[in-house]
């Protein structure tokens, strides 16, 4: 620290007037004396401050902080990587006029069809673009096609497998990417105005994987502005059940597409709800896996410790698939760790714990009816629901780390007025988020953390007594409070409208690490109801 006896004068540029009101702000009463002590170390400040904001932070430059969501650095038990699936049987290829058929298969279906070659994937490939195209223009759940790479992708595949080089699972279906996955050579617009002409020079980790996978990559789907809700600067996403609604978001696109059979699998990530609730909404499977378990490289920060990656599919199942080949560490991203995943679909429910938050269960609710429901069934499936409830901490308050996190990740749009461009002007839209975020004390954040500590605690007691626990999607606060914990879920729709619309959506919840189990007991719920197998009617 600098020794103030030697530091040059600064006239001050702090008045105790300035200081008096920000007191109001950080709940603090100062003396005329204290405030008299503060004026000229302020006043320096600011001049830090300017020299700090005179160097150039990308959006991809991390702090040099890193959460973990393992506070006691504890292993998953028995697990080793592993991926056992259900025996698909034997399909037949639709008449060539009728190929669309194909277009709402599950993943697994899809593979079964490539690989035996009954179907292409330059078919699947062409089906799908085509589909995306006439859509589109009414769902606008697409911002880039990438046609060129796509057909490329395909070809290979098709050569690949007819030369007997299976590359698994995945190998020539084709997906869609969120807009705020890097792609090389094409937009990433991350759904807003200012960036709409940003290109990358390389691809996100998790394309990568995916094309070491042989996965087709159909385009850039929408995401709300900044990963925001379901706007962006080409209007609004839709749900392909509805016209009117939105498809919710932030990971709208992916949604979008997923339920309307425009893609066979989709990528899309959750800050604070950006694969739940777009599922929620779209009648989707959505997984977002653990804290750290799917590297960010090349996707836009939003929050450092919370920003999550993960599938959107039509079943549980596939989101396995899907996870299973994106997951893992990558030394370009801190924040990953090295935990194996073991998926094997002959896992029995009844071998695990499953508890259930019950005030959730309780409370009046348009979707009461439907998660009521859920637990019956769950029941009849032999499983012995232990009452739980969730921490009582403010929740409300600790999401001031998301809004700081991303203020900061978007400080020089704020201080050069582009935010002004961004589609959502709203006082509970980024623009003003972004200009209240400047001020949150940094005591605060760092206070909001350690009450998130007390959190993250608190709910590993509660997974010292169960090993998954169910809760509707929107309530008792688990969103937020597992979004800050970095605890991994699954979401599947529970029930519809008398309008043959999505109504109602399940989450279950997880250990750290442990997807496999969150996602056995999400298949046996699904695979005793059909509610994933219902088809948007798309009319238009």
């Amino acid at each position: 620290m600098t020794n103030p006896s030697k530091r040059p004068k600064l006239k001050p540029k702090v008045n105790p007037e300035q200081i008096q009101a920000a007191e109001q702000i950080i709940g603090l009463k100062f003396t005329d004396s204290e405030r008299e002590l503060m004026l000229e170390e302020l006043s320096e400040r600011l001049e830090q401050y300017k020299k700090l904001r005179e160097i150039s932070l990308g959006n991809n430059v991390p702090p040099a902080l890193h959460f973990n969501p393992n506070l006691d650095g504890v292993k998953p038990k028995n697990q080793s990587r592993s991926l056992r699936l259900s025996n698909v049987p034997d399909l037949k290829r639709p008449k060539d006029k009728d190929l669309e058929e194909l277009a709402f298969y599950p993943v697994t279906h899809l593979a079964k069809l490539i690989k035996s070659r009954k179907v292409s994937s330059m078919e699947l490939t062409e089906m799908y673009l085509d589909r995306l195209k006439r859509f589109d223009p009414k769902l606008k759940c697409v911002v880039t096609l990438t046609e060129d790479l796509a057909l490329k992708q395909a070809k290979r595949a098709d050569r690949e497998i007819a030369k007997g080089k299976y590359r698994g699972t995945l190998h020539g279906i084709p997906w869609g990417a969120k807009d705020l996955l890097a792609v090389k050579g094409y937009p990433t617009t991350w759904g807003a105005k200012p960036y709409k002409d940003q290109i990358f020079n390389y691809d996100a980790a998790v394309v990568e994987r995916l094309e070491e996978a042989g996965a087709v990559l159909l385009g850039k789907l929408t995401t709300g502005s900044l990963a925001y809700g379901d706007v962006w600067f080409g209007g609004t996403t839709k749900s392909p059940w509805n016209l009117k609604e939105g498809s919710s978001g932030s990971s709208a696109g992916p949604a979008s597409a997923a339920a309307g059979g425009l893609v066979g699998f989709s990528i899309g990530s959750e800050t604070l709800g950006s694969i739940v609730s777009p599922s929620h909404r779209c009648g989707t499977t959505g997984l977002r896996p653990t804290f750290g378990r799917v590297s960010r490289h090349g996707v836009m920060a939003l929050s450092w410790s919370m920003d999550k990656i993960g599938p959107i599919c039509r079943a549980v199942e596939d989101c396995a698939v899907v996870f299973n080949s994106i997951y893992g560490p990558d030394p370009r991203d801190m924040a990953t760790s090295d935990h194996p995943f073991s998926w094997d679909v002959k896992q029995r429910i009844k071998s695990l714990k499953i508890g259930y938050v019950k005030s959730a269960f309780e409370k009046e609710s348009d979707s009461l009816i439907f998660d009521k429901q859920t637990l019956k069934v769950l029941k009849s499936l032999g499983v012995k629901l232990v009452p739980i409830e969730l921490p009582d901490l403010p929740w409300a308050a600790m999401r001031l780390i998301l809004v700081a996190e991303a203020a900061a990740a978007f400080d020089d749009l704020t201080r050069s007025n582009k935010d002004d461009l961004l589609a959502r002007q709203a006082k509970d839209s980024w623009p003003n988020l972004f200009r209240m975020a400047r001020l949150i004390p940094a005591v605060e954040y760092i206070q909001a953390n350690r009450v998130r500590t007390l959190l993250m605690r608190q709910m590993m007691d509660i997974f010292k007594t169960v090993d998954v626990y169910v809760c509707p999607s929107f309530r008792a606060n688990n969103l937020t409070l597992t979004n800050l914990t970095g605890h991994p879920c699954v979401v599947i729709p529970n029930g519809f409208s008398r309008k043959g619309t999505p109504a109602s959506s399940i989450t279950f919840m997880g250990q750290l690490y442990h997807e496999g189990d969150v996602l056995t007991v999400a298949k046996a719920l699904q695979d005793a109801t059909d509610f994933h197998k219902r088809q948007p009617k798309m009319n238009f």
